[in-house]
C-alpha cells in the first residue's frame, strides 16, 4: 500500500516536471527565458548522479522524479547552447569548473550519501551563472517555472520508498534553492521596476 502511494506521488511529481519543463521550453523557443548552458548542465549531471545514488540506496518510485529532470536538464543545457544566454564570464568558468570538481571527489570516494552531499553543493553553485545572469536580466527567466520545479521536488521526497538522508538530501535541497529563486526573480523585478 505504501509504495502505491510512493507511486502515486511520483506520477504526480513527474506531471509537475513535464508542466513545468513544457512551460520552460515554449518561453526558450518564444525568447522570452534565455537558460544559461553551464547551469542547465551542470544540473543534468548532478541528476544523472543522484540517480543512481537513489536507486542504489532503495529509493523506488522517488527516483523517478529525479530521472525525468536529469533528462529534461541535459536536453536544456543542448538547447541552451543555440537558444540560451551567450555571455559567459569568468565567474560561469570557475563554477562550472568547481561543479565538475565535484564529480571527480565523488568518483574519488564512490560512496552514495558523500556523492549526494556533493551534488547538493555543487547544485547550488552551479545556480550562481543563472543568479548573475538574472540579476541583469530577471525577465529571461520564468518564476512560474522555478514554482513548479519546487513543488515538483515536494513530491519527488513524498514518494521515496526509503527516507535515507542519501534519498531526501537532494530533491529537499531543490525545494529550498528553486523556491529561494523565484523569490530572488520577484525581488528583483520589483528593484526594476522601481527604478523606472
Amino acid at each position: 500500500m505504501i509504495a502505491e502511494w510512493g507511486a502515486t506521488l511520483a506520477v504526480l511529481g513527474m506531471g509537475i516536471a513535464v508542466a513545468r519543463y513544457a512551460m520552460y521550453y515554449r518561453d526558450i523557443f518564444r525568447g522570452i527565458t534565455k537558460p544559461h548552458p553551464f547551469t542547465w548542465f551542470i544540473w543534468g549531471l548532478m541528476n544523472v548522479i543522484v540517480w543512481f545514488a537513489q536507486t542504489s540506496s532503495g529509493a523506488g518510485a522517488g527516483a523517478w522524479v529525479t530521472g525525468l529532470v536529469a533528462l529534461a536538464c541535459l536536453s536544456i543545457s543542448a538547447v541552451a547552447l543555440f537558444k540560451g544566454e551567450k555571455v559567459i564570464t569568468r565567474l560561469d568558468w570557475f563554477c562550472f569548473f568547481s561543479a565538475l570538481l565535484g564529480i571527480v571527489l565523488w568518483r574519488i570516494t564512490n560512496e552514495p550519501l558523500v556523492a549526494v552531499i556533493l551534488v547538493t553543493l555543487t547544485d547550488a553553485i552551479a545556480y550562481v551563472p543563472t543568479y548573475r545572469k538574472s540579476f541583469y536580466k530577471p525577465y529571461e527567466e520564468t518564476a512560474s517555472s522555478y514554482s513548479l520545479a519546487a513543488l515538483r521536488s515536494v513530491f519527488a521526497v513524498l514518494s521515496l520508498d526509503s527516507f535515507a538522508l542519501v534519498n531526501w538530501l537532494f530533491p529537499a535541497s531543490l525545494i529550498l534553492t528553486d523556491g529561494g529563486f523565484v523569490v530572488y526573480l520577484l525581488i528583483r523585478r520589483r528593484q526594476l521596476k522601481q527604478k523606472v
